[in-house]
């Protein structure tokens, strides 16, 4: 079985020794993504909200890149700065997901990269 690496310009540059996303057989796996301005490489300006879109954003241009879209995702997990945030960015989330949502977990942590608010992982199945 061969990996693939996914990689584009549309979605952050990773910031460290890693891919955007690994497609192994029937399955991809995204890295986390921040809420990173792909252009400017930059946290995007305002509050969790405008993080999440970003992050959600981030990470369809990924999935695009891979041939996927969000009908394909089977899980995520949510690493958050702040559990009280839940609301907001379970409200932005929610809205990328048309069919059956996929299995998640979210997590509070201590420190996320750049000083962001969150940072979302995805398991997608290509099959």
């Amino acid at each position: 079985m061969s990996l693939d690496i996914i990689s584009t310009g549309s979605a952050p540059a990773a910031i460290g020794p890693y891919s955007q996303a690994v497609k192994v057989g029937d399955f991809l796996y995204c890295s986390g993504q921040i809420p990173l301005d792909p252009q400017t490489g930059e946290i995007v300006s305002g509050g969790i909200v405008e993080q999440t879109e970003q992050v959600m954003t981030n990470i369809g241009a990924v999935l695009a890149a891979a041939g996927a879209d969000f009908g394909k995702v089977v899980k995520t997990t949510i690493f958050m700065q702040d559990l009280n945030d839940f609301s907001a960015v379970n409200n932005i989330y929610g809205r990328f997901f048309s069919g059956p949502a996929p299995a998640r977990s979210t997590v509070q942590v201590a420190g996320l990269p750049k000083g962001a608010l969150l940072e979302i992982e995805t398991v997608v199945y290509l099959g």
